[in-house]
């Protein structure tokens, strides 16, 4: 925030208190303890908390103040001030996925059938449930999968693949469970800057008859969307594709692309029965996901002891949170040979490397990234 106003500006205890004695005569006495300075150090003490109370409802009236750096902390007042523009905290979204059942050929797992992560006494980490979304039958071979949304709505239903391993529901001919791939698109509750970063996009970048803009402020105010790409004339005139990404900059899952399809436009006839305006017919779509397989040679460092898993998860998260910070980035659209390489010499424990390869391309080119689509993380491969 700017400077304080003038009328708030010294007001601590001691000042006021200093202030207010100046007034009393000067052949009375005024020293600390006598009966002036007793009667009116507490008046003093009142006036300077209601100073500071003043401060604390000047810093909560502006959008840019009210919002909390924590994330897990949310703000009222910046809830009330966004609403003054049409725009609400967006809540939860539950993680989805599917998962693979096998044992007795035939049999039948119904909908609403409990499956979860198994909780670890040692770590403290609790155990995550899902339930099914769709009945399935298991075929010839004894297997079926069947699509899964996690009971509570958060990020912490997003786990890695085979990991949900336990039946929470007695199912008679199943014998196991798990995730072919990890679950994705959940969400929390949306921080205060996540909120802010939409007001001040509304406010500056006034969305009007459809243009872009308007398009990725419709399509943000749905929960769980963390990117809008749109093409005009997407199948030529009077078509616009809008393409999704969730908060970890992966395609959006279907949950999130039909509800923003249904937020638009829910017909899809060119009649404007959702926000979008009579006439274009939008499409609303899953970015398409362009993985980035890395192999590369390290030498590692003496000094500080190390596996080559520790140094495949450190490549793995610096490559992944550079590829999230160019998701959906037209200005540069490339996924660059130099800045993975960056990746690898900012790890303390790699020395050198060598041989590194980009999908199998040792050339040092970069990949580039076309309209819809977003790189993600694939396999990484290292050795020494």
């Amino acid at each position: 925030m700017a400077d304080l106003p003038q009328y708030l500006q010294e007001q601590t205890e001691e000042e006021i208190l200093n202030r207010m004695l100046e007034k009393v005569p000067s052949d009375i006495d005024k020293s600390e303890g006598s009966f002036i300075w007793d009667a009116q150090a507490p008046v003093a003490f009142m006036l300077s908390e209601a100073a500071l109370w003043a401060q604390e409802l000047l810093r909560r009236g502006f959008a840019s103040t009210a919002a909390s750096d924590n994330d897990q902390f949310r703000s009222a007042e910046l809830d009330l001030r966004t609403a003054e523009h049409g725009i609400t905290r967006r809540e939860a979204v539950a993680s989805s996925g599917s998962v693979l059942f096998t044992g007795k050929p035939g049999t039948k797992v119904p909908v609403g059938t409990f499956v979860a992560t198994p909780a670890d006494d040692v770590s403290g980490e609790l155990s995550v449930e899902y339930v099914t979304t769709s009945a399935v039958v298991l075929d010839e071979f004894g297997t079926a999968e069947a699509a899964i949304r996690a009971v509570t709505a958060g990020k912490n239903g997003n786990v890695p693949a085979r990991v949900i391993q336990v039946m929470n529901s007695s199912v008679s001919g199943i014998s196991s469970v798990t995730n072919p791939e990890p679950t994705r698109s959940g969400a929390d509750t949306e921080s205060d800057q996540s909120l802010l970063e939409r007001f001040y996009a509304k406010v500056r970048s006034q969305g009007t008859s459809g243009n872009k803009a308007q398009y990725i402020q419709w399509a943000n105010e749905i929960a769980g969307v963390g990117g809008v790409e749109v093409v005009p004339l997407w199948k030529g005139p009077g078509t616009v594709a809008l393409y999704l990404l969730d908060t970890d900059k992966r395609a959006a899952s279907t949950e999130i692309v039909k509800a923003v399809q249904l937020h638009i436009d829910p017909t899809q006839d060119g009649q404007g029965e959702g926000l979008a305006p009579a006439g274009p017919v939008v499409t609303i779509l899953p970015a398409e996901e362009v993985k980035i397989d890395i192999s590369v040679k390290v030498q590692r460092t003496q000094e500080r002891p190390s596996t080559l898993d520790e140094i495949r998860k450190l490549i793995g998260d610096g490559v992944q949170t550079y590829l999230q910070q160019i998701a959906f980035n037209r200005k540069d659209p490339l996924v660059r040979y130099t800045r993975i390489a960056a990746v690898l010499l900012d790890i303390p424990i790699i020395v050198d490397y060598s041989n590194l390869t980009i999908n199998g391309n040792d050339a040092q080119q970069n990949i580039e990234i076309g309209s819809g689509q977003v790189a993600v993380l694939g396999t990484v491969s290292v050795s020494e």
